[in-house]
């Protein structure tokens, strides 16, 4: 059996999705620069997708930039709030994507200011130690924090943080890849500056995104070329991976009340069944909250000692189950997951931990599936 439990790191695409790309790239071959008809055709297919991913945001179609996904979209921002806007100092946390973390610190190295605001055991920031950033001095600042934690699903309250940025006269950034097609985000309502997304995420094509720039920001290019996109990102755009991201998004929008409900109550179940079969078990950060974190993923601290750590990653690959493995601090290395080192309790690091990230396409069969399994490794492991 086949059973594929890491949603979080990529989504399987829509069938629908496939359809639209492949129409795409046998039709609408032509270069959208070009200005004869198949150009045209191109370009028009490009500019109503960008119309359709403004539309879910309530923002203006001129405020997407496509790019080839989340990394390039963070690193984007990053470095162009450095180098264009004057930001000084920027504000983060030590659990971001590691697309924020490496590009802070290659600014650091630039000479500017980071400032790392401490996280709680559930992975929620400090909002008091935010606001207190915010105005320790007159630097031009930006906080980057993310929508929605890749590893243990904690959810940022965007509209607080929002807020505390706009009356500190700060920029904001989210990276809201996996919260985008997940969660609906108005940014006509939330001032946030800047957002990244990428189309992986929400069961579209690899290799695309986009990043939402507000209005009169003042970016510059960040790839020069000719002026595609904007003038901010030069390079011929992919006209089949856009068309496909613009239809992933708005079937994931269209399905969303659904789709929620149904991966909601895989999760409840998943849940009840590691309680059951494994009463000592630690969900880590507040992933078994639902009011707190993502309906999408579970991120589990297993009653296993830790030099049995190899066998179960290799047993449950065995057994034809996909998820993401690992530790706060792995056996046989000097680091774990930079994320459950910060929020998993001190006695448990050197446990295995388990993030299982569910999608419409699960079934609560592969989650019995899944506790057969462990229950049958941990007959002969459990500590």
């Amino acid at each position: 059996m086949k059973v594929y439990f890491d949603n979080a790191a990529t989504t399987p695409i829509r069938s629908e999705v496939v359809d639209v790309m492949h129409k795409v790239l046998l039709e609408n071959y032509g270069n959208p620069s070009s200005t004869h008809a198949f150009g045209r055709t191109a370009r028009t297919q490009i500019e109503t997708a960008r119309k359709s991913v403004a539309a879910h945001f309530n923002c203006k179609p001129q405020e997407i930039i496509f790019t080839s996904g989340g990394t390039e979209s963070d690193n984007m921002i990053l470095r162009c709030a450095v180098e264009d806007l004057g930001v000084q100092t920027i504000i983060t946390t030590k659990i971001e994507h590691h697309a924020v973390l490496h590009a802070v610190d290659f600014l650091a190295t630039k000479g500017c200011n980071i400032i790392y605001i401490p996280v709680n055991q559930q992975g929620q920031i400090d909002y008091g130690a935010l606001e207190e950033a915010l105005g320790s001095d007159d630097s031009k600042k930006l906080v980057t924090l993310m929508h929605i934690n890749n590893e243990i699903g904690t959810i940022l309250d965007l509209k607080q943080v929002a807020s505390l940025c706009q009356s500190n006269g700060a920029l904001f950034h989210t990276d809201a890849v996996q919260g985008v097609g997940h969660y609906e985000i108005d940014l006509s309502e939330i001032p946030i500056d800047f957002l990244s997304a990428a189309a992986h995420k929400f069961h579209g094509p690899k290799g695309v995104g986009f990043s939402f720039v507000r209005s009169n920001a003042g970016l510059n290019a960040f790839i020069f070329g000719g002026g595609q996109e904007r003038g901010l990102r030069a390079g011929t755009e992919s006209v089949h991976n856009i068309a496909g991201m613009s239809k992933a998004l708005e079937i994931s929008y269209a399905k969303l009340d659904e789709e929620r409900s149904y991966i909601e109550d895989l999760k409840a179940y998943a849940k009840t069944k590691f309680s059951t079969s494994f009463p000592t078990i630690h969900f880590n950060g507040c992933c078994s909250d639902e009011g707190k974190s993502t309906y999408t993923l579970l991120n589990v601290c297993l009653p296993v000692s830790a030099d049995k750590g190899g066998l179960l990653d290799f047993h449950l690959d065995l057994k034809g189950i996909a998820c993401s493995k690992g530790s706060a601090c792995q056996s046989g290395s000097t680091t774990g997951s930079h994320v459950l080192n910060e929020v998993v309790p001190t006695d448990l690091k050197s446990r295995p931990s388990l993030r299982f990230s569910f999608s419409s396409f699960n079934t609560k069969a592969e989650i019995d599936y899944l506790m057969d399994v462990l229950t049958e490794f941990s007959a002969t492991v459990v500590s």
